[in-house]
């Protein structure tokens, strides 16, 4: 297996998708690193040489935010949206939809699991 910016990507895979493992680089990015290394984009990952790899790693290197840079770039960018106190920031901090998505009735996925809160009492229950 090729290793590319710490990842093993898979040998089977044409090397358009392989590169996809590399969090950062999506199906746009790795067809345009091919195109500057010049590569074959539908050739196999097993098929590279190793001066093909080194090019692909130096093209990463040089020009693409990757991995853990690109995730501690991420998480930088929201502390300081929750530092400023803006709107962003605070539905990050309570960890509800930050891009105006409705939550009364979806947004399960980031609200979580359901919390029953119990009803109340009936007032005629109350009145015996």
């Amino acid at each position: 297996m090729p290793r590319i910016s710490g990842i093993d990507i898979p040998n089977d895979k044409k090397i358009k998708i392989s590169l996809r493992y590399i969090y950062g680089v999506g199906p746009t990015n790795a067809l345009a690193i091919l195109k500057e290394a010049g590569i074959d984009p539908e050739r196999r990952a097993k098929d590279m040489t190793e001066d093909e790899l080194a090019k692909i790693i130096g093209i990463i290197d040089r020009s693409i935010l990757v991995e853990g840079a690109l995730r501690r770039n991420i998480q930088q960018n929201v502390g300081r949206l929750r530092d400023i106190n803006s709107f962003r920031g605070n539905r990050h901090r309570r960890s509800l939809p930050t891009r105006g998505q409705r939550t009364r009735s979806n947004a399960r996925t980031r609200k979580g699991p359901r919390k029953t809160v119990a009803g109340k009492k009936g007032v005629k229950e109350l009145g015996k």
